[in-house]
Formats: C-alpha cells, sequence, structure tokens
C-alpha cells in the first residue's frame, strides 16, 4: 500500500499531523516564516548541531581563519593534517555564520544586501570550502564522518526555508529505514541463540523508541514522553545479559563477550543516528558485516543444551572461567 502514497503526503495519524516519505510517517511541523532572521537562527542552531557531533576541538572562532588556514597549509605529517583541516572547517563553518549574522543586522537597520554582494559571496565560499573540508572530519565517536551535517547550513543559506525542512524528512525517512536495518540484523543475528535467547521484543521496543525520537523535535512537549522512553529502552537492550553455564567453555565465554559487545555497539550505533538524524552509511555497513560475521563464527551450528539447562544470567563484570 506504501507504493500508493506521494512522498510529501500529509495525513493526521493517531492526532498527530504526519508527512510520508520513502515508507515512513513522521510527524510534520509546521516551517517557520521565510525570512533573513529566521534563517539566521537556523544557521546558528545548525551550527550547533554540528559541533555538539564533530569530534572534539575544531569548533575554531571564524576570526581565527587565517591561522587556521596557515597551520593547515604548512602541515605535512598527513595524520595531523587532517586534524588541521578539520580545524580549518571549523573555522570556515564560523566565519560563514559570523558574516551572515552581520548582514542580516544590517538589514535590520535598513542597509540593502545585494545577493552578490562580495560579503555574500565570501559566506557562500566559506560554506562550501567547509563542506569539502568536512569530509576528513569525524563523527565524535572517532568513527565516520557525516558530510550531511556539513552540508546542511549551506542549503540553509540558499534555499527557501520550507526547502530545507522538506530535505529534513527525506533524511529522517533514510535514518529510520537504517535503524530498522540495524534492528533486524540484530534480531536476525541471535536467532538460535541460547545465551541471548528472545531479543526480538527489546529490539522492537528499542527501534520504534528511536524512530520516535528521530522525528521529535526538542521543543515538543512530547519530548517529555519520547526521550525518557527511548532512554529506557536503551538500557534495556545495551544491558542484557548473556546466560552461560556455571562452568562455560572457552569458546561460550567469547561468545558472550562479543555477543554482548556486538549489543551494545548497535545500541551506540543507533543512538548517533538518532541524535543526528542523518544516516551513517559506512558505520551501518560495517556493523551489519560484524553481525553476519558473529553469526557464523559463533552460530553457524546450533548450540547444543547439554550444559545450558540450568539458565544462568551473566552478571555482568567478570565473566565465569572457562572450563578446558
Amino acid at each position: 500500500m506504501s507504493d500508493t502514497i506521494a512522498n510529501g503526503t500529509r495525513r493526521e495519524i493517531d492526532g498527530r499531523p504526519c508527512v510520508y516519505y520513502d515508507g515512513y510517517w513522521i510527524k510534520w511541523y509546521e516551517p517557520p516564516a521565510d525570512s533573513e532572521a529566521t534563517r539566521t537562527r537556523l544557521i546558528k542552531a545548525l551550527t550547533r548541531r554540528l559541533f555538539n557531533h564533530v569530534e572534539h576541538g575544531i569548533n575554531i572562532p571564524g576570526i581565527r581563519l587565517k591561522e587556521a588556514r596557515q597551520a593547515y597549509e604548512r602541515e605535512t605529517d598527513p595524520e595531523r593534517k587532517r586534524v588541521n583541516g578539520a580545524m580549518l572547517a571549523g573555522a570556515l563553518f564560523n566565519r560563514a555564520g559570523d558574516i551572515f549574522t552581520k548582514v542580516v543586522e544590517l538589514k535590520g537597520l535598513g542597509v540593502e544586501i545585494a545577493p552578490d554582494d562580495p560579503l555574500m559571496r565570501e559566506c557562500g565560499q566559506c560554506l562550501l570550502q567547509a563542506l569539502d573540508l568536512g569530509k576528513i572530519v569525524r563523527h565524535r565517536s572517532g568513527d565516520e564522518g557525516i558530510d550531511e551535517l556539513w552540508g546542511e547550513p549551506f542549503k540553509a543559506f540558499t534555499q527557501p526555508i520550507e526547502t530545507f525542512y522538506t530535505s529534513r524528512y527525506i533524511k529522517m525517512a533514510q535514518a529510520m529505514r537504517d535503524i530498522d536495518r540495524i534492528g533486524a540484523a540484530i534480531i536476525d543475528t541471535f536467532i538460535g541463540s541460547t545465551q541471548i535467547p528472545n531479543i526480538a521484543p527489546r529490539v522492537h521496543a528499542f527501534t520504534e523508541a528511536a524512530k520516535r525520537k528521530c522525528e521529535i523535535l526538542r521543543t515538543d512537549p512530547a519530548i517529555f514522553e519520547v526521550w525518557p522512553a527511548f532512554v529506557v529502552a536503551v538500557e534495556h537492550l545495551s544491558r542484557i545479559e548473556p546466560r552461560l553455564p556455571a562452568a562455560p567453555t572457552r569458546a561460550e565465554v567469547r561468545e558472550a563477550q562479543a555477543g554482548t559487545r556486538l549489543i551494545q555497539d548497535g545500541t551506540a550505533l543507533v543512538t548517533h543516528i538518532v541524535r543526528a538524524r542523518v544516516v551513517m552509511p559506512v558505520s551501518t555497513r560495517e556493523y551489519l558485516d560484524r553481525c553476519q560475521l558473529f553469526r557464523r563464527l559463533h552460530l553457524g551450528a546450533r548450540h547444543k543444551t547439554s550444559g545450558l539447562t540450568d539458565g544462568r544470567l551473566w552478571q555482568g563484570g567478570a565473566l565465569p572461567q572457562p572450563r578446558p
């Protein structure tokens, strides 16, 4: 039936205004009025959001752009140059925001600034350069970067506000799709596991709470219901305890350790996606590959029931000593 629903269709579902994109009904919010003041607030919010998700130490003030560029150009060590490039991206990003803020202030004083004004051109060039360098910036987790976050301020700078908000719904739908993919992979991975049986209900609760959090704005009163539900779902899944016999083998201990780590890493990945509201394709692909590898290594053959009938739960901390 979803094939017959056009992207952008809006309906009220369970008392909530929703918009449909790529298989998902997402809570819809009225976009703010398209004005320079709105655009300034949006770019500032996107700037805070960006630096909240990327690696530490790159939020360089725009006033230090010249220093950041010189440091990047003179660095020869590839690893250090990447970090200098990330710092330069931050300085460019902040310089663009500084210019745009001042342009809006001037317009408020009655000074007309044409779109082709040198200041506006410099602002756009700074954003483009930051977007290009943003490819080398890593997510705060230390894994891949999130290029989408660098492109959003440029879109907010160049597109009508309503068009920008439409692009956000598309990205949310893509994020929700990957949340479902990760959840399905976790469930499939532990089918037949005697150490972590019946994981599906916890995973379903987690992915549903994650998708709900993904669509809710912080200013929405529903956040006081949605955020606690998500936090509790994260805790219930990430703290799952493997069932081990009283005297487990080394293979059983390795499986328990790897399985626990896999679930915790999957929970963390979904949390990163939820908070950023964009996909993390490299991390997602690598995680799905890890799920397949875990199943091949540990669950390729069905576990025998002998030795596991007591169903004792591992209580965390140090695992039991394996038997020879």
